[in-house]
């Protein structure tokens, strides 16, 4: 299993939303030059994000996205549910019922797969791990591997998209 560069992507650009300090919404454009990515590509990846209640989007010439709930109450899994939806990544095919097991009665596979168990409860245990995990503390750790961060993200901003005007 692979989990989408959309979900990179959207975890990053909550944690840009915040620290860009800007409080109206930010056009995709503007979001999208910050990772170098195209904003057709970029406004995308973030509509599961809208549709999650994690931004909010505002269309329009002024439009753009902003967060709608802050970063303590977005959680890694929020991100990931919404971008790859709320599937398990594993799905038994159940395959012991070929081969050598193909002559067995289905009673004989009543009982769950033990790889179905294992597989299931260890992506349960992921998933309480991302659903324990918010952006708020992601935006922490990241602040304490590079200080200056949110200064540097707002003077990149203001120097390459300034503000706009009323």
């Amino acid at each position: 299993m692979r989990i989408s560069e959309g979900v990179e992507w959207a975890a990053h650009c909550c944690l840009l939303l915040d620290w860009m300090g800007v409080d109206e919404p930010v056009a995709t454009a503007r979001l999208a030059a910050g990772y170098g990515l195209p904003p057709a590509y970029l406004n995308k990846q973030l509509q599961p994000l809208v549709r999650a209640g994690v931004l909010a989007s505002t269309p329009g010439k002024r439009g753009g996205f902003r967060l709608a709930r802050s970063l303590e109450d977005i959680t890694l899994m929020d991100v990931l549910a919404a971008i790859e939806g709320p599937d398990e990544a594993f799905q038994c095919d159940e395959i012991r019922k070929n081969g050598v097991w193909a002559e067995l009665p289905e009673s004989a596979f009543r009982a769950p797969c033990a790889v179905d168990t294992a597989m299931r409860a260890a992506e349960l245990e992921w998933r309480r791990a991302l659903a324990s995990k918010t952006l708020a503390s992601v935006q922490a750790d990241a602040e304490l591997q590079a200080p200056y961060l949110r200064r540097q993200v707002q003077e990149w901003y203001a120097e390459h998209y300034p503000p706009r005007t009323p």
